[in-house]
């Protein structure tokens, strides 16, 4: 049975997914959130990954994501799946490739949604789902010389 609605609002909207990118120039929060913008939308989750110094206990040197010419259609696929489980009004999520320095924005997401509780869950599902099944992969390199590729983000 489809869910009932007490509101329009609640719906998902024609179409949410208003933006989808990887990109090798750097990322804007602000771009993302404005990407989400909607009136029937009472709550907004925006999460955003950046390069941090650390990673498995060594310090990070360097950083590069890189990725298949797949990516944005599995990041497609991933932002459809996250609309037909939530009543998503917008979606945006942008990630980035080339080289990045400590602090750099990986990826940023966001989802707006009726409520706050479908925000979060639908963002986190988002940023979950992106990080294992989009193929983004990340090339660390340790100030100890030594160097290691992590799978999908």
């Amino acid at each position: 049975m489809a869910p009932m609605y007490d509101h329009p609002g609640e719906q998902a909207a024609q179409d949410p997914i208003r933006l989808l990118e990887i990109r090798d120039t750097p990322l804007s929060v602000d771009e993302v959130f404005r990407a989400v913008g909607d009136e029937a939308a009472g709550g907004t989750a925006l999460f955003v990954g950046t390069v941090r110094n650390h990673d498995s206990g060594q310090d990070v040197g360097a950083l590069g994501y890189s990725c298949h010419p797949s990516a944005q259609d599995e990041m497609r696929r991933v932002a459809e799946k996250v609309v037909a489980g939530f009543p998503v009004r917008a979606l945006a999520a942008v990630h980035r490739v080339g080289e990045l320095v400590v602090g750099d924005l990986a990826v940023v997401v966001a989802v707006s949604c009726p409520h706050r509780a479908e925000a979060f869950e639908a963002c986190r599902k988002l940023i979950d789902d992106l990080k294992h099944e989009v193929p983004i992969w990340k090339h660390q390199q340790f100030s100890d010389g030594t160097e290691e590729w992590v799978g999908a983000c």
